[in-house]
């Protein structure tokens, strides 16, 4: 079982992530993700820096890890064929370390291109059009594509990796499974359903990634640590069908107004107990996912908790996973 770390643009500035990465990487993570947003979810994380520029220069403070964008949404703020050209990009300057994650987005980052924000059919749909161009552009050759959604002409990527960079999609039910399963080498979702895992069997071979991911909060003061986890990441429990739909931090703030620290230490492992850690990861092995990223809430808090990661943690989980 594969542990990673979470790369969180949204509560770090982008030298602070880059640093982050290599000291992830010496902590003995396997892999690292990284979110691709134009804002943060909340007023009090307080940074959006630009993902792909983070991600070069975190390819060149690492070796071992492999990375990630978790997620990119390549139907509106991005035309396919840039996200095409970036990931083919990063694929080369990792050495073949890199996979695109791809997901149908959120309002939140999507509406500043002024477009609107498409129903969720519209949105699948759109997102199984850029997945087509995106793996048509990897396979090297001009592309000349013509659909309901995008319209490309004779683009090509001059500079691919010797290695196919793998695409992840983001699944949320059978509607994104379908779309998204002939396209993808790896399935991504936030939680450890284990029928999803068996519809993306179904659908992709069976022996493919299925990658996680779990919030913590270490912190040596448990109350600190679940102030602020109730500060920064108290969003989280609206579920994504709410999360995918508002359009900014104050709609976030506002929808989430009645969550109580107690709500969010009851869905987020928070304080210096690694047993409670372990015991949030447990639903993912046990629904058949492969790989697992942790987030650590608090930008300012990375150091404390990936000497944590490198003492305790990461022995403690991979004998837990098996």
């Amino acid at each position: 079982m594969a542990i990673g770390y979470t790369l969180m643009t949204e509560q770090a500035g982008p030298a602070e992530l880059v640093r982050h990465a290599g000291l992830a990487e010496r902590a003995g993570f396997d892999f690292e993700v990284l979110s691709d947003h134009y804002f943060p979810w909340l007023d009090e994380q307080g940074h959006a820096p630009n993902a792909w520029s983070v991600l070069g220069a975190v390819t060149q403070v690492t070796d071992r890890v492999e990375l990630m964008t978790y997620v990119t949404c390549p139907i509106m703020r991005y035309h396919p064929v840039v996200v095409a050209q970036q990931a083919a990009t990063v694929g080369l300057l990792s050495g073949g370390r890199f996979t695109l994650g791809v997901g149908a987005g959120e309002n939140l980052n999507e509406h500043v291109v002024g477009r609107g924000w498409p129903g969720a059919d519209r949105r699948h749909e759109m997102l199984g059009e850029a997945v087509e161009i995106i793996s048509r552009l990897f396979d090297g050759g001009y592309v000349t594509y013509s659909g309901r959604h995008f319209l490309v002409d004779s683009a090509k990527l001059w500079d691919l990796p010797e290695s196919r960079v793998p695409i992840a999609g983001a699944v949320s039910g059978p509607q994104s499974v379908d779309t998204l399963a002939p396209w993808c080498s790896a399935m991504i979702a936030v939680e450890p359903d284990a029928e999803l895992v068996s519809l993306w069997d179904k659908a992709n071979s069976g022996s493919s990634p299925k990658i996680g991911q779990v919030p913590v909060c270490y912190d040596p003061d448990r109350g600190a640590a679940v102030r602020r986890a109730h500060e920064q990441f108290r969003w989280f429990g609206g579920g994504w069908k709410v999360n995918a739909e508002l359009p900014g931090p104050p709609a976030f703030a506002a929808a989430t107004r009645f969550v109580t620290e107690d709500d969010v230490a009851a869905a987020i492992p928070c304080g210096p107990d690694v047993d409670r850690i372990v015991a949030a990861t447990e639903p993912f092995w046990a629904a058949g996912f492969t790989h697992l990223a942790l987030v650590q809430i608090g930008g300012e808090h990375q150091d404390e908790f990936l000497d944590l990661a490198q003492r305790r943690l990461l022995p403690a989980l991979r004998e837990a996973a098996g």
